[in-house]
């Protein structure tokens, strides 16, 4: 039989037919099917886990120790399916018309299977990298890590000890405007800030008028959020990947682009690209902005009661280089005083990521990707949502969105993450599985 690391898609059906929904996650079944394949490769493994159903994984495939040790890193949990009508089983894996389906063929489980058969195939192949690779496959990233890499770099931080950079999700899937193949690498990601604003005012019986109560300054907090951007910041990231796009595109879609970047007219420019049905407007007005949604409220819990405060959960996302404190006072500012004297807004969650991005392995991600595909143009890309890099960033460890594949023209991914009818070609898989098999081969610093 063909060796399961020629195999990739088999691997990816084996481990999303494990409902590892999170919550609860449940991962233990899966993490131990990934245990088992390195184990039979003879590659060692750890378990830690901070709750016996929800281990994590840590294997070490030796390196020739002439450079610092390589994290590969991903996650096997996975969004709900509930309330969504899928077309066929979430978690039956069936392959169909050269696709995978099911949830997490793309975020992860891809990813994970990508990583599995290049380490296999290395190990099988005798293949020693210039350092030593970390494979660390994980729960619970879609509910903000605690189980998973907060747990793991809190906890045991050794296990990642000399580690200078890792790739997992956030980047690298190919993205095709105007005929133009784009692999956006992440370099960077946004902040999690989430805060609970709380809203008081008079109270009372449902029966009798009230003007300017809670509720009162809950519409205007709401309209005032829908109403207005955060300020505009270009931060050298979307600069550097906004510019690489209109350096490649034509006219006029490259002025359209390069208007973003004044930001006198950023604004304009996003609301004339969403007029025109640009699918990418939304994702660039978040890595141009600092982000706020409102997303969970909590009132009264009586029909005839008027609530004297009111608590929303506001949805935060900040940019590198900024803080807390800045996204607060820039809500503060668009908020004014009708939704109260002053804003009283608390935070909830806060995971900063560091500043200025390590490049030192961009261009060697780069080359795997143009020597793969020579249509294509790497660029470097800021996420507008987070991954478990933002947890290895607090041990100095600059994670890289690398996980490439070359998706055909007209798949679009971007619905179908967290969504409905979740697939994916199952030759971008093979092509993944070869470019990181390359990188095992070239990764040197």
């Amino acid at each position: 039989m063909t060796p399961i690391y020629d195999r990739p898609i088999d691997i990816l059906r084996s481990l999303i037919r494990f409902d590892t929904t999170n919550p609860p996650g449940n991962e233990e079944a899966c993490i131990g099917y990934v245990a088992e394949l390195l184990r039979d490769a003879g590659i060692p493994t750890t378990l830690l886990a901070k709750t016996p159903s929800r281990p994590n994984l840590i294997a070490r495939l030796p390196g020739r120790g002439e450079a610092p040790p390589f994290l590969w890193q991903g996650h096997v949990d996975v969004v709900t399916t509930v309330n969504q009508k899928w077309s066929r089983d979430p978690f039956g894996a069936e392959l169909s018309d050269g696709e995978v389906w099911g949830r997490g063929a793309l975020d992860m489980k891809g990813g994970v299977a990508m990583m599995l058969a290049a380490i296999l195939r290395a190990k099988a192949e005798g293949l020693q990298p210039a350092g030593d690779i970390i494979l660390a496959v994980m729960a619970d990233e879609e509910a903000a890590s605690d189980y998973g890499a907060r747990f793991l770099v809190e906890e045991h931080p050794e296990q990642f000890e000399g580690v200078r950079y890792a790739i997992g999700e956030g980047g690298g899937s190919s993205q095709t405007i105007l005929d133009h193949r784009f692999y956006p690498i992440m370099v960077a990601e946004k902040q999690v800030c989430w805060m609970q604003a709380t809203l008081r005012g008079q109270g009372g019986h449902g029966s009798v008028p009230l003007r300017d109560g809670a509720m009162a300054k809950l519409g205007h907090l709401l309209l005032a959020l829908n109403a207005q951007r955060l300020p505009v910041h270009i931060t050298p990231v979307a600069r550097q990947m906004i510019a690489a796009i209109a350096e490649t595109l034509p006219d006029p879609t490259d002025a359209a682009l390069a208007r973003l970047l004044d930001s006198t007219q950023t604004n304009a420019a996003l609301d004339a690209l969403d007029a025109q049905g640009v699918r990418a407007a939304r994702g660039l007005d978040a890595l141009l902005h600092n982000t706020v949604n409102a997303t969970v409220i909590r009132a009264s819990n009586k029909t005839n009661v008027i609530p004297s405060e009111i608590e929303v959960e506001l949805d935060g996302r900040v940019l590198p280089g900024f803080t807390a404190d800045d996204i607060q006072a820039e809500i503060r500012a668009i908020v004014g005083d009708k939704a109260g004297d002053v804003l009283e807004l608390t935070i909830i969650r806060h995971d900063p990521v560091g500043g200025k991005p390590d490049m030192t392995l961009f261009p060697l991600l780069s080359s795997l990707v143009r020597e793969a595909d020579p249509t294509g143009v790497p660029i470097p890309s800021l996420s507008g949502g987070f991954t478990d890099g933002r947890m290895f960033a607090r041990l100095g460890i600059q994670n890289y969105g690398f996980l490439p594949q070359n998706l055909p023209v007209g798949f679009s991914s971007a619905g179908m993450v967290h969504g409905t009818d979740e697939r994916v070609p199952a030759e971008t898989i093979a092509f993944g599985a070869r470019v990181l098999y390359r990188l095992l081969e070239r990764y040197q610093v």
